[in-house]
């Protein structure tokens, strides 16, 4: 069976972009039509499209909507690489840097020079993101001088926003009631907080799990993965998403375990030495059980929501003195900037890069009755 597919990289992840009305139309049948073209379960994905990598595994699902205020339905999608596990339960920020681009490629929402606005839900977290696109003579522009931290080379900017990202996937800004709450480990208590905005995040500082904070990924150990997973299972279960003993394969993408230090200066995966002045935290995430080789966009979002907010872990890692908050990761610094009215924040940014690879058609190995266009919502 022959798909139309379109291979776009979003900020740091690659993905397959798939239009609704190629998908199934018995929504039972999405996630072996996922696995199938991506090649899972298979840890090289060799019959697939997937890349062998967390980062690369993604699917995005775009509709044009008919929704108010609404331009685009999009759903986002992590495939497991080992495991026959698809999983719709959160977002990913780096992926929705390429919806906008897509749906005006694609013809789904009309290019407007030089800005195209982009009005995006989500329907993995019922949340709004809405993107900003530089056009040019009709088309979307691709070159420019910003460069983000783990894409070599530059790209035109492309600015998302995330309004009211609270309560993303629990619905709660603090799924458990508590900003802070105390687990036990085989070591002893751990301070842990879970924040869901964009994407819940489960934070734990760097010294309470016997890491510096400026470890790269190669240098997480297997035995230290394994820790980290005990404790993200934990939170999944405590944001009741799935048992502990079976969240690693029924709820492996969110939460996300994210590690949390104080500024210091360290050696990115390039090489750069990045200084502790240029930085409010050091963060390192986990993505599907192994380390991100840079920063999730959702993270950074829920990340600069909690350096916000008091009587977390965050508070004694973070002093924020501006709007514009400083996140070393592996692969350097991001920034994020957030509007505050009344003190309280109503929008957080970010900026990408995302550009079209490949447009063309991957060959299932089943046959699938494709959906009819619908006016219902992807939700």
């Amino acid at each position: 069976m022959r798909v139309p597919v379109v291979v776009m990289r979003g900020g740091t992840s690659k993905g397959v972009f798939l239009n609704f009305e190629n998908m199934p139309d018995n929504r039972l049948l999405w996630d072996d039509f996922l696995l199938d073209i991506m090649g899972s379960p298979d840890r090289r994905q060799i019959d697939g499209l997937g890349g062998a990598n967390s980062l690369t595994s993604k699917v995005a699902i775009i509709k044009k909507s008919d929704l108010n205020d609404v331009d685009i339905e999009y759903t986002f999608a992590q495939i497991s690489i080992a495991n026959n596990l698809v999983d719709f339960k959160g977002n990913c920020g780096n992926i929705s840097s390429a919806v906008g681009p897509y749906a005006i490629e694609q013809g789904l929402v009309q290019a407007i020079e030089p800005i195209t606005t982009v009005r995006i839900f989500n329907t993995n977290t019922k949340k709004m993101i809405i993107a900003e696109v530089e056009v040019e003579n009709g088309r979307v522009k691709t070159e420019g001088m910003c460069s983000i931290p783990g894409v070599p080379g530059t790209g035109s900017p492309i600015y998302l926003s995330f309004p009211n990202a609270e309560g993303a996937v629990t619905g709660k800004l603090f799924p458990t009631g508590n900003p802070i709450d105390v687990i036990q480990l085989p070591e002893g208590p751990i301070s842990i907080s879970i924040i869901d905005v964009a994407n819940p995040l489960v934070f734990v500082n760097a010294s309470d799990v016997g890491l510096t904070g400026s470890e790269l990924p190669h240098e997480f150990t297997r035995e230290k993965l394994l820790e980290l997973e005990a404790i993200r299972s934990m939170a999944a279960e405590m944001c009741h998403f799935a048992a502990k003993e079976d969240a690693t394969m029924k709820s492996p993408a969110v939460p996300k375990m994210t590690i949390i230090a104080p500024p210091m200066d360290y050696i990115d995966v390039t090489g750069i030495e990045r200084k502790a002045s240029d930085m409010d935290c050091r963060i390192r995430m986990m993505s599907m059980q192994e380390p991100h080789q840079a920063l999730a966009i959702s993270g950074a979002i829920c990340t600069t929501a909690g350096a916000f907010l008091e009587d977390t872990i965050l508070s004694e890692s973070i002093n924020v003195k501006q709007e514009v908050v400083r996140l070393g990761h592996p692969g350097g610094i991001m920034e994020t900037k957030v509007n505050l009215i009344a003190g309280h924040i109503s929008v957080i940014k970010v900026v990408r890069t995302a550009r079209t690879i490949l447009e063309g058609y991957v060959y299932t190995k089943k046959s699938y009755k494709i959906a009819e266009v619908s006016s219902q919502a992807l939700a």
